[in-house]
């Protein structure tokens, strides 16, 4: 497995593909999962979509600066990139979350207590 590359600094995120990263209800959903601020392996996140496809999904947030990911040996742990997210975009990410929740958009992303 390749090492995952590195998300944008702060400075480098832009509005844009932060958007365009969390329009996808499978990807908020993910975000909705991770805004605990708890580290999640891969493996831990259950979405009815086919691993390649939760890969890319994965892949779609880092680039956009939304998580981070840190590879231990074969095995992948993302975080939410809260503190940057927040800093860059003040109350953005509180107001998506808080309108996915009441819209109940990414609610069929949940995680399991096993890793794979």
């Amino acid at each position: 497995m390749p090492a995952p590359s590195s998300p944008p600094s702060q400075s480098e995120m832009t509005l844009p593909r932060l958007l365009g990263a969390l329009s996808d209800p499978t990807r908020l959903g993910i975000v909705r999962v991770l805004s605990d601020g708890a580290e999640r392996g891969w493996g831990q996140l259950c979405a009815p979509v086919a691993k390649s496809t939760l890969s890319h999904h994965l892949k779609v947030l880092r680039e956009a600066g939304v998580t981070r990911t840190r590879q231990d040996g074969t095995r992948c742990f993302v975080t939410l990139r809260r503190d940057s997210l927040d800093a860059r975009f003040p109350g953005l990410l509180p107001a998506l979350l808080s309108a996915a929740i009441a819209e109940d958009v990414g609610a069929h992303v949940t995680e399991s207590d096993d890793e794979e």
